[in-house]
């Protein structure tokens, strides 16, 4: 038997009015198995009704029937928490809303992103039934919120209000308000926006704690533009990264939300709003039971910074971070596949100039450890900058203290040249590396390498270098921990691997501009 809100101090609540119902159904029960009881009787007369009931197996049945309890239902619930949501109407000017082929919902992600494969946002200025846009045209677009405080504080989505001209906002009630937006967030696709016009809006209350798996969970927003729907479900799981960017952490639920309930909010049992709805999963663009929202914990830090000043400032320690695989692990040694590997500091970062290198790999921040690379870009960005941090380091096969003050997380990301489409002019064949099917070569005598590494001309489609992702126009910097410049010296760091019982030899490689590690297996003998 699962466990139910207590709805007892509600003020709406009523007890159920069980004793004359129950009494009925007994009394009707009771005739009909009577009844039965007869005919049975008249087939085997060694059978009577008492026997249907002092028979232990459904003396058994009748006990556990008798400990189920009707279901309740939320409208209590929803009585009390609906007032507070909202529904976001915005118009944006000189907006391109239509694609080549026709389809004017265009995707608000990079073509060919996990996002824009698998993901569809839902309530974004993609225009609703009816208000499409064009070339040059007003595009109207309509999301969800809600109030968090009574002078008109208000949470939507970043992406429902993203470059609005002009935002309205209509209650529960069906009254019509004027909006401004206060500040907003890409990273979280949070945003914050004033309501004008009443100093005693109905509001919500973000939860504390984290929600469980298998809580229930109400979701409350404006999909298709038709106003105030409810939904209900559970907490499907937590800690979701969906590819949305390093901060993603997201409560996925399965209560149906479809586009337009961006930015609204889920209840729990308690009416307090665990998370902020901000994707689905989707392959239609409908609902399939699969959901994304923003934890609440979440939603609170970085609304508190838009409040105060309009934005959000972020920890920053200036490295590029990935995860620490089996293989990598094995690489290095360790016995654990945990805490985030440091593809590259960078130059004149808080990393760099603390000491942290390429190859190390953080495992703790101010004592609590690091589970991954996720972890800690959530860890540090949810630090101020400015801020002491004590990070626990390994570094090449010993543990050290690095002690550094936060940067502050650039708002800008600089896109570095990719040089990989002209990598391969001017470029020497190459010598074959038999033992892991690739060939590489300096990368001095290929244009546009650089001076650094070797670079990989040739990939066998079926080796192991091929199935860890290389390709042509990569640039190997480093094999083992070591820097490389030949081919020479990349067998000679695979032979120090094998020689040392290693599985996997540990590779640091650029391309498009990032670096990161490798771990490739290498064969024995």
């Amino acid at each position: 038997m699962t466990d139910r809100p207590d709805l007892t101090n509600l003020p709406s609540y009523r007890q159920p009015r069980r004793s004359v119902f129950s009494a009925r159904r007994i009394a009707l029960m009771a005739s009909v198995v009577a009844g039965l009881g007869v005919a049975v009787h008249g087939f085997s007369p060694t059978t009577s009704p008492a026997d249907l009931f002092s028979s232990p197996a459904h003396a058994q049945v009748n006990n556990e029937v008798k400990k189920v309890e009707r279901p309740i239902g939320f409208a209590d619930i929803v009585e009390r928490v609906k007032p507070s949501v909202i529904s976001v109407k915005v118009n944006i000017k000189e907006k391109t809303a239509s694609n080549d082929d026709g389809d004017d919902s265009a995707s608000p992600f990079q073509p060919g992103s996990p996002m824009e494969r698998f993901f569809r946002r839902f309530g974004g200025p993609d225009g609703f039934p009816g208000q499409k846009g064009g070339r040059g045209r007003v595009v109207q677009g309509q999301g969800s919120g809600f109030f968090i405080s009574a002078d008109g504080y208000a949470v939507t989505n970043n992406h429902v209000v993203d470059g609005a001209d002009k935002v309205e906002v209509t209650t529960d009630d069906g009254k019509t308000f004027s909006a401004k937006v206060i500040g907003t967030d890409q990273r979280t696709d949070i945003a914050l926006i004033k309501v004008e016009g009443s100093s005693s809006f109905p509001f919500a209350k973000l939860a504390d704690g984290k929600p469980r798996i298998g809580d229930w969970v109400l979701a409350v927003g404006n999909p298709f533009g038709l106003g105030g729907t409810v939904t209900a479900g559970i907490v499907s799981a937590s800690g979701r990264d969906i590819g949305n960017g390093p901060y993603d952490d997201f409560i996925q639920i399965d209560a149906p939300v479809n586009k337009g309930n961006s930015g609204g909010p889920a209840f729990n049992t308690e009416g307090e709003v665990m998370g902020v709805n901000t994707a689905i999963y989707s392959p239609s663009g409908g609902s399939v039971g699969i959901a994304f929202s923003i934890p609440a914990n979440t939603v609170k830090s970085v609304v508190a910074q838009l409040k105060d000043k309009g934005s959000v400032s972020r920890g920053w320690i200036g490295v590029q971070i990935q995860p620490v695989t089996s293989d990598i692990a094995d690489s290095l040694g360790m016995k654990k596949a945990e805490g985030a590997l440091v593809a590259e500091p960078q130059k004149d970062g808080p990393a760099a100039k603390a000491g942290i290198e390429s190859g190390d790999v953080i495992t703790t921040v101010n004592g609590e450890s690091v589970k991954d690379a996720r972890e800690l870009a959530r860890t540090i960005g949810g630090m101020a900058p400015g801020a002491s941090v004590k990070l626990n380091v390994l570094h090449k096969g010993q543990d050290k203290v690095v002690n550094l003050t936060l940067g502050q997380l650039p708002n800008t990301v600089e896109a570095k040249a990719d040089n990989d489409n002209d990598s391969g002019k001017g470029a020497s064949k190459g010598t074959d590396v038999p033992k892991l099917g690739m060939t590489v070569a300096p990368a001095n005598s290929v244009a546009g390498a650089g001076k650094d590494g070797v670079v990989v001309t040739e990939v066998d489609p079926k080796s192991a270098a091929a199935e860890r992702g290389f390709k042509e126009g990569d640039v190997i910097l480093e094999v083992g921990g070591k820097s490389v410049s030949t081919a020479g010296e990349v067998r000679d760091a695979i032979n120090t691997a094998r020689t040392d019982n290693k599985n996997s030899v540990l590779m640091r490689v650029k391309s498009g501009g990032q670096s990161r590690f490798v771990a490739v297996p290498i064969a024995k003998g």
